[in-house]
């Protein structure tokens, strides 16, 4: 079968760019291995997404004291909790589903392996079917890093270790739970079993969790954190894994911690390996498929999106890139950017960023200033959120009068950070913000606020 674009994975680069490539009259052909909507819808962002909800809910009700609210026989059912995310995540795939048929995209089910190419293009082999595109677009996404723990394997055999797809689906908690990782999964699983009661202990290598954020609004998360209960390791290296415990050197110190389950989350690597890119030469990073602004490898025909690229493993990036891709391939100009692309760590509280931080900026030498206020300054914040110690950051720089960066440690800061990208994308001025009416009250009006406060 020939087509005029092949697509090697189905989670949210690749049916994305099926349903604008389809739409635009293309014929397409869209191969997915496991299921539709990939890791992000199946086995990340919306079932974490979920599960997290139910625990904000809960917490709600077990703090509702705090807002008059009283609550009796306050228990949280695990099993009911999963069951509800299941049929969240069945009707999204089904919404997905619902996409390629009304693009005229051809679904086929199975593991997709380029083959070669000749005058037609690209040929790829699924299950025993051959299939040929005049364009490529490879969006295979990304799989859970796998460190060379002696231990490791034996563990995930056992099912003792277990990644986020198994996490996810674990029907009954584990007596305690040991993270190896205190970046984005591993903190939002931390804060989900936390709020179950699963006593909880993450080992972080670096000596700082949840990565590049701002670290004065990272202590303030960890804080809160460890007043929950959560147990924390830093600058802590993980040596083995045995039968019910996890080994770490921490300060010169061999030390030992016991553990009903671990779960291993310590980044993602792009799927690159097994899907062909030799048969046709595809040039590789470290990181992922080499591709410019347009999305395109080093085959002008051949496009990479997604994780697989390595360059921002997020769902949202994913679009966008999805997106560059089919454009260029349809002759519209277009261009990947990368300078305001929003990140949310979805724990209660919420730590968004978007741009550039303090440390970031002065790295890079840019100048800059810092507008910093607490989220009281919300009257929305205030309301909703008894004793939260919320605070955000507005980088600006002082030459252009525009935004560099937003940071905010907030409930709803996943809600108004756009705001922020926003501003960054078009390269509004501070003056130009200040027209802008924001409606009131709403938690974004902090933004409004740090604008206003800036002070050459």
């Amino acid at each position: 079968m020939s087509y005029d674009l092949l697509i090697l994975g189905g989670g949210p680069a690749g049916y994305l760019a099926a349903e604008r490539a389809g739409k635009s009259g293309l014929k397409v052909a869209l191969c997915e291995e496991r299921a539709l909507g990939g890791v992000c819808l199946n086995e990340g962002c919306i079932p974490t997404k979920t599960l997290l909800y139910s625990a904000k809910v809960h917490d709600g009700a077990k703090n509702g004291g705090k807002y008059g609210v009283s609550a009796e026989g306050l228990a949280i059912d695990h099993a009911a909790v999963l069951k509800r995310k299941d049929k969240v995540v069945r009707t999204l795939v089904a919404g997905v589903k619902a996409q390629m048929r009304a693009s005229q995209v051809e679904v086929i089910s199975g593991r997709g392996v380029i083959t070669g190419q000749g005058e037609e293009g690209i040929t790829v082999q699924v299950n025993d079917q051959v299939l040929t595109g005049k364009h490529l677009l490879i969006a295979t996404g990304s799989s859970p890093a796998l460190p060379p723990i002696p231990g490791l394997q034996e563990g995930l055999e056992a099912g003792f270790v277990l990644t986020s797809r198994e996490a996810l689906a674990k029907t009954d908690l584990p007596a305690s739970l040991v993270i190896i990782g205190g970046g984005v999964i591993g903190l939002e699983l931390a804060s989900y079993y936390n709020s179950l009661g699963v006593p909880v202990t993450v080992i972080e290598m670096l000596d700082h969790i949840a990565g590049e954020n701002d670290q004065e609004l990272v202590a303030l998360l960890k804080a809160d954190f460890e007043k929950r209960g959560i147990v924390f390791h830093l600058n802590a290296r993980v040596t083995e894994i045995t039968g019910d415990s996890v080994l770490y050197q921490q300060e010169g110190e061999s030390r030992e911690v016991k553990a009903g389950n671990i779960l291993l989350s310590i980044g993602r690597r792009a799927n690159i390996r097994d899907i062909g890119l030799e048969a046709i030469d595809i040039t590789t990073t470290r990181f992922g498929i080499q591709v410019d602004a347009q999305m395109r490898t080093n085959l002008p025909h051949v496009f990479a999106a997604g994780d697989v690229t390595g360059q921002s493993m997020l769902a949202h990036t994913a679009y966008r890139e999805a997106e560059v891709a089919v454009n260029t391939l349809l002759g519209r100009e277009d261009a990947m950017r990368y300078d305001a692309i929003p990140a949310v760590l979805y724990t209660n509280p919420e730590l968004a960023a978007v741009g550039h931080t303090e440390a970031s900026a002065a790295a890079a030498g840019i100048p800059f200033k810092t507008v910093k206020l607490p989220m009281r300054f919300s009257g929305r914040y205030l309301a909703e959120n008894e004793g939260g110690n919320g605070l955000m950051k507005l980088i600006v720089n002082p030459d252009t009068q525009q935004v560099l960066g937003l940071t905010a440690l907030a409930n709803y800061a996943s809600e108004f950070i756009v705001t922020a990208a926003t501003f960054i994308e078009l390269g509004a001025t501070l003056d130009q913000i200040k027209k802008i009416v924001f409606p009131h009250p709403t938690v974004a009006e902090i933004v409004r606020e740090a604008v206003f406060a800036y002070e050459e």
